[in-house]
């Protein structure tokens, strides 16, 4: 198992550099939250040449719909969403809106991964079913753009030791298939 990284976030394309598959990361500052709904939002936006709510250089945008938040708390579950739900929209988000990694769960399109090694993104992992572990981590939740969209709407969160995996580097190396190749030898 490597060693833990820390990493602050937003980060640039350096930190990005430093990022192999297979680390895991604790990362400390603000994350873009977006799903489906709001990447729609977004490449529209785009392709209508309106401004953005957010300027998305360096950031790394969370897949995460967050349930109802309980008192005390800045959020309720905050479980990673399926990355191929946002493939369609994720080579604009890199080559326009000039992010610098991503976090959800799931495989990613090849047409996603030759963009990500293009532009020096990182893809990362957060664990299915842990949204309430997760959820400790997040220390403030702000709606940025598209509250319509309920849990779906452009957020902010401040987080804290938030816990992912370098599922794919800026290099291409993807760790699903590393660690798959390990029991195709048994």
């Amino acid at each position: 198992m490597s060693e833990v990284k820390h990493i602050k976030a937003p980060f640039d394309k350096e930190v990005v550099k430093t990022l192999k598959a297979g680390d895991n990361v604790l990362i400390t500052g603000t994350l873009i939250v977006a799903r489906d709904a709001a990447h729609k939002a977004i490449t529209e936006a785009l392709a209508r040449g309106v401004k953005l709510p957010v300027d998305f250089t360096n950031e790394t945008i969370y897949y995460m719909g967050p349930t109802p938040a309980k008192p005390g708390q800045a959020v309720g579950s905050a479980g990673p969403t399926t990355s191929g739900r946002m493939d369609k929209y994720t080579k604009t988000m890199i080559e326009v809106g000039k992010i610098s990694g991503m976090i959800g769960k799931g495989y990613r399109s090849k047409e996603v991964i030759d963009s990500m090694i293009k532009n020096c993104v990182v893809y990362m992992v957060a664990i299915g079913g842990a949204g309430a572990l997760i959820s400790q981590s997040i220390k403030k939740y702000e709606i940025l753009a598209y509250p319509e969209l309920g849990p779906e709407a452009l957020a902010r969160i401040t987080v804290e030791n938030f816990p992912a995996i370098i599922a794919i580097d800026s290099q291409g190396n993807n760790f699903y298939k590393v660690g798959q190749a390990l029991y195709k030898k048994i």
